[in-house]
């Protein structure tokens, strides 16, 4: 006879749970929207954007976005506000008197969980990127054109592939030029090649750079060749889009094109590469805080307390924003160069799971 009553409560602790999630999730996105429509209303209606492109372009991509980044704040909430109500109605006093082991009772929290975690998963792999695509090209199109415009590059070194380098002094974005602009090839240890210009335009019919007075020096062995100009057409592996990478541009880019990406930087040594190691471990470090948020909130709310419902939904918030002010604090470590990303991103779900732990081992008592 007891395992009908089991299966009823694993399905009341699962529809409490994710319905409170959902819950969260919808009432936070429209507080979201409402500020951040209020912020950006006067630049809608000054460029004349049209409807269709403000919901289906921009806000079609900025929900799933926000969903996923403040998805620990929700599980937590959900999670500690539900479980308290059960505790003051003594509910969860009932399960335990009635045979119900606290490990038993934590299997619906993990399974609901687990539907968080993959959801967290799908979306921040499969959903938001392309969502992101349009969210960003919609930015640089109505929000952020005039900044990005203005941005001017300073001292760029990249390897375009093995042996050869470039180095840009300043690269206006406004006129799409590159100014001393130098080309190296190097074999063996030696330079074979070095092209320098004063200036380099990005020719879009040609798919390459214009480059202006430049300056050619060929090296065989002891001796060298020189060659001089007005103007000479040439195609590199670099192109005008190098110079348009915004740091949060891997937010939209699929896993495969993302793991391109990483190759492509560390060969050229770009420091941006620390920008894409971060959003290729958050993706899958994200997902996995549902597990140790959730037996955390269990764990603190599962007993009466003096002060409520209001006390464990204060503990909640605290910890949940503490949780997520980790993880971007964590993310410090990384431009500082004192770890690695994998370790960094995973630190705050390592320190968190050792509180979940003590927490959980002590909640039965």
């Amino acid at each position: 006879m007891q395992k009908p009553h089991i299966k009823i409560l694993d399905r009341y602790i699962i529809r409490k749970f994710l319905g409170t999630f959902i819950f969260t999730i919808l009432i936070a996105v429209v507080i979201v929207i409402v500020f951040d429509l209020s912020e950006k209303i006067s630049k809608f209606v000054d460029k004349e954007v049209p409807l269709k492109e403000i919901v289906f372009e921009y806000y079609a991509g900025f929900i799933p976005w926000i969903v996923n980044s403040f998805s620990p704040l929700f599980v937590f909430i959900s999670a500690i506000f539900f479980t308290s109500k059960m505790a003051q109605n003594s509910e969860i006093v009932a399960m335990l008197s009635g045979g119900i082991s606290f490990r038993r009772l934590m299997a619906p929290y993990m399974f609901s969980a687990g539907v968080i975690a993959l959801l967290s998963l799908v979306l921040g792999l499969y959903v938001i990127p392309p969502a992101n695509e349009h969210r960003l090209a919609f930015e640089n199109k109505y929000i952020k054109t005039q900044q990005i415009a203005a941005d001017n590059l300073r001292n760029i070194h990249y390897q375009l592939s093995p042996g050869e380098f470039v180095y840009v002094e300043q690269f206006s974005r406004w006129a799409n030029t590159a100014y001393r602009f130098t080309l190296e090839r190097v074999e063996k240890g030696r330079i074979i090649s070095k092209l320098s210009a004063e200036s380099a335009a990005w020719d879009s019919t040609l798919g390459g750079w214009k480059l202006k007075n430049y300056y050619i020096r060929d090296f065989y062995g002891e001796s060298e060749v020189v060659r001089t100009g007005r103007q000479i057409d040439t195609v590199i592996s670099l192109t005008i889009d190098d110079f348009y990478r915004r740091k949060n541009i891997v937010e939209s880019l699929s896993e495969r094109d993302l793991n391109d990406l990483i190759s492509v930087q560390k060969m050229r040594g770009d420091a941006l590469v620390k920008n894409a190691l971060i959003e290729k471990n958050n993706r899958i470090a994200m997902p996995f805080s549902a597990f140790v948020l959730t037996i955390i909130a269990v764990s603190l709310s599962s007993r009466k307390k003096r002060g409520g419902l209001g006390l464990n939904i204060g503990i909640g918030l605290a910890l949940s924003f503490s949780y997520i002010l980790f993880m971007r604090f964590s993310q410090m470590f990384v431009h500082t160069g004192i770890m690695s990303p994998a370790l960094a991103l995973w630190i705050p779900n390592i320190v968190f799971a050792i509180v979940a732990f003590i927490l959980y081992r002590l909640a039965p008592k």
